[in-house]
């Protein structure tokens, strides 16, 4: 009987990639179907600007806003933004001690750090290939410090393996290939991968897989002092009559395997993780801080938009002026650029297309929560020598990511102790967003305890934050689908008579600062183009 051919679907194709090959693989072939892309920034945009004088409305101070803002003026069109908050900076914002927020439901978010430790509760790392953010940081003067997201000495943590005791994160790597290569080894020494590899290649492979997972001449994987100067000691060497060195002992395989350890190395396999990663110098509000000092004179806070209407020839706002008792305002321009975020804008009395519409309406939000916590001194430094880097777990903590900065001092510090956003398989993200604020940090701590038991001696003050709480946001990015970009995607991005949509959403890289930054500069390009046709 004759096979029924397999052609899958492009989204069959990349779970199987990512099943064999890996999240890396993955996101490269996500890149070639055009699903996700890494940076298509070769420059700013050359703008040939206005004929005559033409006024644009902006709708939104975050960072797709500002930069459109910023290059729009630049080439001599009239720019106004109206920013529902009364600060800039939209989903790029840091918490340090003494801010205070109201979510939705009524409860305050308070920060009472006493150090100079601070909370990112969106963005909080840079890939080193998202260039157009790179390349504003260098135009703007923000500063750059390396963000370490993978280090050797992070724990992977399992509640239900080797007792509850973490692993540290480079054991569990080296033990995985030590094991594998020991594993094809013994394959390629009984011929049972002949047909796949040359005898000259068979001995390479051989050779090559000894150094790799540091096998003993019999191809086994065991302790050794080879196997220490790679893995570590559980007696490192010292000097003088100190006491003999001592190799650590791996882990064995079926117990590793069994953890589920080895699934949480795969966090670090994406493509946008490769390191080197940065962030800002003090905070990545530091980013929009640098673009508001170029505009912040067109920008006006406290103007929460609730209509947007257009004809042919202009585009009318109307907003509610916070400044001003609420005072119901009007703005008109040639062209208006919307960044407001799909969750939001989804709600408000927008005159355009009905597919535009559609498209509007059809883009959920992921959910997603941090949780900082403040202690009173860097004990995974000075206890469990852990400088910078992330550990991962399977509690609803997920994350506990170490601060890049201040490294070795003694005074207070502060931990992003929790992280998560909606995943495939994970439903933490709701269970926290029902906690009150000071729920979410005593949850942090009992659950965090488990992984560093000195957190209730040190422990002095947490925050938090849960994207789907905040009521200028309503979730953390928008959450597109293959079939939700086949059918709206590029309605969304196209120019509506005179009205543009720009952000993360209206971008191959969603959730982070280079999909807003470059949809908006493709939109004012667009935009530019139009008005000189």
């Amino acid at each position: 009987m004759a096979m029924t051919p397999f052609n899958p679907s492009r989204r069959q194709l990349l779970a199987m990639i990512g099943q064999v090959a890996g999240t890396a693989a993955m996101y490269q072939a996500m890149t070639s179907l055009g699903l996700a892309q890494e940076s298509g920034y070769t420059g700013p945009p050359d703008l040939q600007g206005p004929r005559q004088g033409r006024r644009v409305l902006i709708l939104g101070a975050g960072i797709a806003g500002m930069a459109a803002a910023y290059e729009m003026r630049r080439a001599g069109y009239e720019v106004k933004i109206l920013e529902y908050q009364n600060r800039q900076g939209g989903r790029c914002l840091t918490i340090r001690g003494g801010d205070r927020y109201t979510e939705m439901g009524g409860h305050e978010i308070s920060c009472d750090f006493q150090g100079d430790g601070y909370f990112n509760p969106g963005p909080w790392r840079l890939p080193v290939h998202h260039r157009a953010v790179f390349a504003y940081c260098r135009r703007l003067g923000v500063p750059m410090q390396p963000f370490i997201n993978k280090n050797n000495k992070a724990y992977l943590h399992s509640a239900h393996a080797f007792g509850g005791q973490p692993q540290r994160i480079g054991h569990v790597e080296k033990d995985m290939r030590g094991h594998v290569s020991e594993l094809l080894a013994k394959s390629l020494r009984q011929g049972e991968l002949d047909e796949a590899v040359s005898p000259e290649d068979r001995e390479k492979l051989l050779e090559g897989l000894k150094e790799w997972g540091v096998l003993d001449r019999n191809y086994r994987f065991s302790v050794s002092d080879d196997l220490g100067d790679v893995r570590g000691w559980d007696t490192r060497p010292g000097g003088g009559l100190m006491p003999e060195k001592s190799p650590s002992q791996p882990i064995d395989l079926s117990p590793l395997l069994q953890s589920g350890l080895w699934d949480q190395l795969f966090n670090f396999n994406g493509y946008q993780f490769e390191p080197p990663m940065f962030e800002p110098v003090g905070g990545m509000d530091r980013i929009t801080d640098a673009f508001a000092r170029e505009v912040a004179d067109v920008i006006q806070l406290n103007a929460r938009v609730t209509r947007i209407a257009q004809n042919d020839n202009s585009v009318t706002v109307t907003y509610e002026d916070g400044g001003q008792g609420g005072t119901v305002r009007q703005e008109s321009a040639d062209w208006c650029i919307c960044t407001i975020p799909l969750s939001v804008l989804v709600q408000l009395d927008v005159d355009c297309s009905d597919a535009m519409r559609k498209a509007i309406a059809a883009v959920p939000y992921a959910s997603a929560f941090k949780v900082a916590l403040e202690f009173r001194r860097r004990f995974w430094e000075q206890d469990d020598w852990i400088m910078g880097g992330i550990s991962y777990t399977d509690l609803p903590l997920v994350q506990i990511a170490y601060p890049n900065y201040g490294f070795l001092s003694d005074g207070p510090a502060v931990l992003q102790a929790a992280y998560d956003t909606a995943t495939a398989g994970r439903n933490f993200t709701y269970s926290w967003s029902s906690m009150t604020p000071q729920e979410r940090i005593d949850a942090a701590l009992a659950l965090g305890r488990q992984i560093h038991p000195q957190y209730d001696a040190e422990f002095m003050s947490g925050t938090s934050w849960v994207w789907h709480r905040v009521d200028w946001s309503l979730g953390c990015y928008g959450q597109w689908t293959e079939d939700l970009r086949d059918e709206h995607y590029q309605t969304l991005c196209e120019i509506d008579n005179r009205l543009v949509l720009a952000g993360e959403h209206c971008s191959h890289i969603p959730a982070w600062l280079e999909g807003s930054l470059l949809s908006a500069l493709d939109a004012i390009r667009r935009l530019d183009q139009r008005e000189n046709a």
